[in-house]
């Protein structure tokens, strides 16, 4: 006989699930399971993986989700009297339709009914959305079975008559067997209601994680969530409505939630053989979904003109001809034949591609080019393109603004990310729910080495050979970071706490902690999202979040767009204003644009004196080359070229750094440049026969081997992703395509080596270069402007008073002068005098806050600047303007300019209170006085005291 699960919580049952999808698959497939069901607790966080990893093991997904069920889903505001009363309910799609409208139900649990941690929905939605969705009575939290506890049998059956008559043949009584008490009693009443109706029975396991063994992981899950620890007595009657009784945790009942297999699921309804056939029922009734689908763009405007076919995506492509076309007028003075060739190459591939709407959308909000076309965009390339944005801070959030704008914020979405335990959180995790040392267990967490290259986790820890083939010497562990690995494994080994922590933390490794928001990415769907994939929301995000993380969001229909803050743009801009503040626009070094403003991308990039700066290694608060390892390089390297840049800026990064110096010495003529094959200079000149760039490889590879633009794109692809199946594939092509044009076998070898190796580091010069020449701008500015650019530097760090004062030393080692805060002239920001002296920001003084800077300048903007410290305290306000921030701005010399009051005055406290609170109270009794109506004359501090 043979039987499907039909309940699981995956780990995407956020610190409740403990399942991992790939060896729940796995276990289903060596039991020879016919489905498996993902049924997450609200959410569908896991579904899209949970399906696209069932292929891999032959056994169909069921997509489903245990809701939570409420009266009322709007409602958000309860009293222990009135609480929220939440109900489990199991839905399983039976097909697409049923699955969208498990999408639309998940959202609208988040979009309206979200309600703490928990996204409600009704029974009224349900209704609604009830189309191609089977349900099931589901456990014991579920609307009958409490029914059935606390109203009785005949209360109960009113409810289940209810879901009956709405899903039919597509409703199922739901028998789980956790020998828990109340469970027994409702079972019983369960059966007799599914012989009356005549409603079939389906045994389930309510699953937590995969196997028994790890039901003591799992209740360390349980403690992490909520933040106990294992010894508190578990309250294993817990409730939704009641919550834990005190001084007690909430705990599954037993070690019996766990993936059991068909033997087991057999026996434990032996009495009942046909509720495990009839999980078959339920597989048959269900379509194998295929949520893969090509990206759905939206629908971009275009001019009546261009509608020139039947077809849309032609039409976007005439408009998008047009445009080119007029943007390589203004571009180029002439339009040549060798531009005319490469404009039509790459239209002609885009329409080849369909992707002119993708393009018109970005044009949309940012003039996109490229340095190497077929980088991103080849007609072997089906996927879309990878343009990623960089605005200032500002200028990002207006770009968002206009997007949701223009395309509704129903279809505008921000991405969700995952936040897992790795190997250093988990144990400490563990540990502390364990109640092992805190100061052991940071002991045990630094000795696992941490570098990002290492990608440590238990398997290399514990399991890995130390030396040998794929050790983890070879790895690139040093001697001390070997022997600390060492010192973990004797832990591990042994028979104390610190075992049991070590092992528990290895179960719980990987497991999915939190969700967050990606950083930078932005999708942007043609229709309402909430009818194409399943969306949440974020307290720290006005826009809607997709439950698919990033990496597959694509694949799931949607476009991908990363729009990504940059501090240095926005330097860059601040700088600009400060200096059209001080000079106006009539300088000559910085070019003007069609609107009159600073065009600081069109500098010249042969500036003598940013060279120098550069050469002399000041590059402190210049981007991309701040660290003291690029510091001496600059002084080694004397760039004077912008190349030079735009190469240090892909050397630098483990791997290539190894090439630094060959790099310098070619330059300086210490070192022969040499080239494999002669061939090789034309690509290989600028970066002194030194392979940098991903796109250097793709242009060999064409002018060496003929290598089509599509299959260097390949090879790049593969090189990128360290594919060797490809890259083995690929060899034959290249040795047997390079010796057809006459180049010898043994040097294609070594060259295949070489690309080999330079696959592990290798970097794309579009991405280098626009950092580059951001941070040339940055270089420029700092050399020609450095008062105003180190105050816009030192404004970009208002609140973190380290780095403040790391650039308060650098404009001393420049020479210049910065200014103490002064309440008569400071603004928020740093800000910098014609004399190019800096003039501390009120927003840099620790402690004072922004709404009592925001009061004081605004006081001081609407009526002048204030005369003493007298009249200072009775124009602000009080209740912004509060003792701490009096006390911050005093202690920075903020009142200094009152030259009648030393700063130590106001710290005396002489007579038992300070003069700050003298002066509040002073300030107080004026506005007593003034509202009073009384006109009697203050007297100065001097005879008031």
């Amino acid at each position: 006989m043979q039987f499907s699960h039909l309940h699981n919580h995956t780990q995407f049952s956020l610190l409740d699930g403990q399942s991992d999808i790939n060896k729940l698959f796995k276990k289903a497939q060596a039991d020879n399971m016919p489905a498996v069901a993902i049924t997450d607790h609200g959410n569908m966080f896991g579904v899209f993986e949970f399906v696209a990893a069932s292929a891999k093991y032959g056994v169909k997904p069921i997509v489903g989700c245990e809701f939570y069920v409420v009266e009322d889903h709007t409602r958000k505001q309860f009293s222990k009297e009135q609480k929220d009363i939440r109900y489990h309910q199991l839905l399983l799609a039976k097909n697409p339709q049923g699955y969208k409208n498990l999408v639309k139900l998940c959202s609208l649990g988040y979009i309206e009914g979200l309600y703490g941690k928990y996204p409600r929905i009704t029974k009224a939605l349900i209704e609604q959305y009830k189309e191609g969705l089977i349900a099931t009575t589901c456990c014991i939290g579920a609307v009958v079975p409490k029914t059935i506890l606390k109203k009785g049998e005949e209360e109960g059956e009113k409810e289940f008559r209810w879901w009956l008559d709405r899903f039919g043949d597509d409703y199922y009584v739901e028998l789980q067997r956790h020998e828990i008490p109340d469970q027994i009693k409702v079972n019983e009443v369960l059966v007799k209601l599914a012989r009356k109706y005549n409603v079939k029975i389906i045994a389930s396991n309510d699953s937590h994680y995969v196997d028994r063994d790890d039901w003591v992981a799992h209740d360390i899950l349980l403690c992490v969530n909520t933040n106990e620890k294992m010894s508190t007595p578990k309250a294993k009657e817990f409730n939704d409505e009641e919550g834990s009784p005190k001084d007690t945790r909430f705990a599954f009942y037993n070690d019996q939630f766990y993936f059991k297999n068909t033997a087991e699921m057999t026996q434990l309804f032996s009495d009942l053989p046909e509720s495990i056939d009839n999980t078959n029922e339920i597989v048959d009734k269900v379509e194998t979904l295929k949520l893969k689908r090509d990206i759905l763009l939206p629908n971009f405007p275009i001019p009546q003109e261009f509608k020139l076919h039947d077809d849309d995506v032609l039409n976007q492509w005439e408009y998008l001809k047009h445009l080119t076309y007029e943007g390589a007028k203004k571009r180029y003075s002439e339009i040549t034949v060798e531009i005319q060739e490469r404009l039509d190459f790459e239209l002609f591939t885009i329409k080849t591609m369909g992707f002119a709407g993708y393009f018109l959308i970005v044009s949309d909000f940012i003039k996109a080019g490229s340095l190497l076309f077929e980088r991103f965009l080849n007609p072997d390339r089906k996927s879309m393109p990878d343009i990623d944005t960089d605005f200032d801070d500002e200028g990002r959030q207006k770009v968002i603004d206009y997007v949701v704008e223009k395309y509704g914020k129903q279809q505008v979405a921000q991405i969700v990310t995952y936040g897992t335990m790795a190997t250093k959180s988990s144990i400490k995790d563990v540990a502390r729910v364990m109640e092992y040392p805190l100061a052991d267990t940071n002991a045990i967490a630094k000795l696992v080495p941490d570098r990002p290259a290492y990608g440590m986790d238990f398997e290399k820890l514990i399991h890995r050979p130390l030396t040998g083939e794929k050790s983890l010497t070879e790895l690139g562990l040093s001697p001390d970071e070997i022997e600390n690995v060492k010192k973990v494994r004797e832990l591990y080994n042994g028979k104390d706490l610190a075992s049991k922590v070590l092992h528990e933390a290895e179960k719980l490794e990987g497991n999915i902690r939190n969700t967050g928001i990606h950083a930078a990415g932005i999708i942007i769907a043609p229709d309402d999202l909430t009818t194409i994939l399943p969306v949440a929301t974020a307290k720290d995000s006005d826009l809607l979040v997709t439950q698919y993380e990033g990496k597959i969001i694509e694949d799931a229909g949607v476009i991908k767009m990363d729009f990504l803050g940059l501090r240095n743009l926005t330097i860059i801009k601040d700088c600009l204003r400060m200096i059209k503040e001080n000079y106006g626009t009539g300088i000559d070094d910085i070019p003007l644009d069609d609107k009159g403003e600073f065009d600081i991308d069109s500098i010249p990039l042969d500036d003598k004196l940013t060279y120098e700066l550069l050469q002399r290694g000041e590059t402190n608060a210049v981007f991309q080359f701040e660290s003291d390892g690029m510091k001496k390089y600059m002084k080694d390297l004397k760039p004077d070229r912008l190349d030079d840049l735009i190469a240090m800026n892909a050397l630098y990064r483990p791997g290539p750094i190894a090439y630094i110096p060959n790099f310098i010495n070619r330059k300086h003529g210490r070192e022969e440049i040499t080239y494999d094959l002669p061939d090789m200079e034309e690509f290989l000149s600028e970066t002194y026969g030194i392979t940098v760039y991903q796109e250097q490889v793709m242009l060999l590879s064409q002018k060496l081997a003929g290598f089509s633009k599509g299959d260097a794109d390949v090879l790049r692809k593969a090189m990128g992703k360290k594919d060797r199946k490809t890259l083995d594939k690929l060899k034959p092509q290249f040795i047997e395509g390079a010796k057809a044009k006459g180049h010898p076998e043994k040097t294609l070898e070594k060259i295949w080596t070489d690309w080999e190796a330079f696959a592990s580091y290798a970097f794309n010069k579009s991405h280098s270069t626009c950092y580059a020449f951001v941070a040339y701008q940055t270089a420029y500015l700092k050399a020609h402007y450095p008062g105003e650019y180190m105050s816009a530097v030192l404004t970009s760090q208002l609140g973190n008073i380290e780095k403040i004062t790391f650039f308060l030393e650098e404009c001393k080692a420049l020479g210049i002068p910065v200014l103490g805060p002064d309440v008569n002239e400071s603004i928020k920001k740093f800000g910098v005098n014609k004399k190019g002296e800096i003039r501390f920001g009120l927003g840099g003084i620790k402690g004072t806050g922004d709404a009592a800077i925001d009061n004081i300048i605004e006081e001081r903007t609407k009526n002048g600047p204030f005369k003493d410290i007298f009249d200072f305290i009775t124009r602000v306000n009080l209740r912004t303007v509060n003792k701490k921030s009096l006390e911050s701005m005093a202690y920075a010399g903020a009142f200094d300019c009152f030259d009648d009051v030393h700063r130590a005055i106001y710290f005396d406290e002489a007579d038992g209170s300070s003069f700050i609170e003298k002066l509040i109270r002073y300030a107080n009794k004026y506005h007593e006085n003034a509202s009073a109506g009384q006109n009697s004359l203050f007297i100065r501090w001097r005879k008031w005291f």
